[in-house]
């Protein structure tokens, strides 16, 4: 992926802001659980970084996708995890679709607001029975007059108790799994919603992350995102961004976390000498910090990919689950290894590495888990079992679009 003087410029752009206005309050905002979503997100929306591939008829930059990627990566310099994720929902996981499949007036209504950072927006896909399994969902809409009433809940909503509306997916009718599913714009504010309830979690401990109920909620069909029973395909196409997201703004933490590592185990003193003069400790930060440059290279490779237009859906997606995993799997891998050369140090609550310890263990179990992007990977190998299925639904795909 080739970098130009813009690309650089929203990355310096982004990270200054991250260390000015971000990284200065993570520990007020860790220890009160919560982060100011609405003052943080009116400063970003007012630097207009809240839609940067969004279309400029709602107030968005209509760049290409590669400048999402630097901005996620400058992200990463933020001194926890929930930032880039509650922003990232913001950006790359709850206004996707709308920005693509909803209708002038609803972008009008929701999507401007949100680029402008007036709004705070959520997803709510998940539920305490279908986290990774969306086909699974439980949470209905039944039309009623010009209404649909929404009953149900969701669970692990970023953004929950402050968001202003969240991008939902329901079932709206009760034909197959994966064609009676919409995706419809919910006000928050909406009679019958209750949202009190905060998720106590073992990191992104500045995200406020929800259990949302929903009794009789009433949403005017015009709310609908795109068409309806297409929910699904809508939600997967955003968790190919999302997915990308998610590992492009994991790369410079992970970064910085080995470089904090090396200060640390260099000042530290063992046995007569530094932690660090130890082969075992300098050849095993080279190991990780290898391992990041080439999550790095990946996430790059499939940026271009993406934007390319010349690969199929399939591929992209399957490079997209990658980036996935391989963020997920060196995450652990390097915050553990740096953890270790931390002594009792990084055992201690408040510091750099042990807050991306706890932070980023979650990226192996949200937004599809580790086993999920497995199998995505393998179906899009032809591993899998039904493999002759999948090539014969994928032959009549190509040959309608031929």
């Amino acid at each position: 992926m080739q970098l130009t003087h813009e690309h650089k410029e929203l990355y310096r752009t982004v990270k200054t802001f991250v260390e000015g206005e971000l990284n200065p309050h993570i520990a007020e905002w860790e220890q009160a659980g919560i982060f100011p979503a609405h003052e943080v997100m009116k400063k970003m929306g007012d630097l207009g970084l809240l839609g940067i591939t969004k279309p400029t008829q709602y107030g968005g930059l209509g760049l290409d996708y590669s400048y999402e990627v630097l901005f996620a990566q400058a992200l990463g310099n933020c001194n926890c995890g929930s930032l880039p994720m509650a922003i990232g929902v913001q950006t790359d996981m709850a206004t996707p679709a709308l920005a693509r499949f909803g209708s002038h007036e609803l972008r009008k209504e929701y999507l401007e607001p949100a680029i402008r950072g007036d709004m705070v927006v959520s997803i709510a896909v998940s539920e305490a029975g279908a986290g990774s399994d969306v086909a699974n969902i439980k949470t209905t809409a039944r039309k009623d007059g010009g209404d649909y009433v929404i009953s149900g809940s969701k669970m692990w909503i970023t953004n929950g108790t402050q968001s202003d509306w969240a991008c939902m997916l329901v079932n709206t009718s009760d034909g197959k799994p994966h064609l009676n599913k919409s995706l419809i714009v919910v006000p928050m504010d909406a009679k019958g919603i209750d949202r009190k309830t905060k998720l106590d979690k073992l990191g992104m401990r500045a995200s406020d992350t929800a259990m949302i109920f929903l009794d009789e909620v009433r949403v005017p069909q015009r709310n609908l995102i795109g068409q309806e029973g297409m929910g699904f395909t809508y939600q997967m196409l955003q968790f190919q961004e999302e997915r990308l997201f998610g590992a492009a703004s994991g790369i410079d933490g992970l970064f910085n976390v080995i470089n904090e590592t090396i200060a640390y185990t260099g000042q530290r003193q063992a046995f007569g000498q530094s932690v660090l003069d130890n082969q075992y400790v300098h050849f095993r930060l080279a190991e990780l910090r290898t391992e990041v440059e080439a999550l790095k290279a990946l996430v790059y490779q499939t940026t271009e990919e993406y934007l390319s237009g010349k690969h199929s859906p399939e591929h992209i997606a399957m490079l997209a689950s990658m980036c996935k995993l391989k963020v997920g799997r060196v995450s652990r891998e390097v915050t553990d290894a740096c953890l270790q050369f931390w002594g009792g140090q990084g055992f201690m609550w408040d510091n750099v590495v042990t807050r991306a310890y706890r932070d980023t263990r979650v990226v192996s179990i949200g937004g599809g888990a580790d086993e999920v992007m497995l199998g995505i990977i393998c179906k899009m190998m032809g591993i899998l079992p039904g493999k002759k299925k999948f090539e014969q639904m994928k032959a009549a795909r190509d040959s309608r679009a031929a």
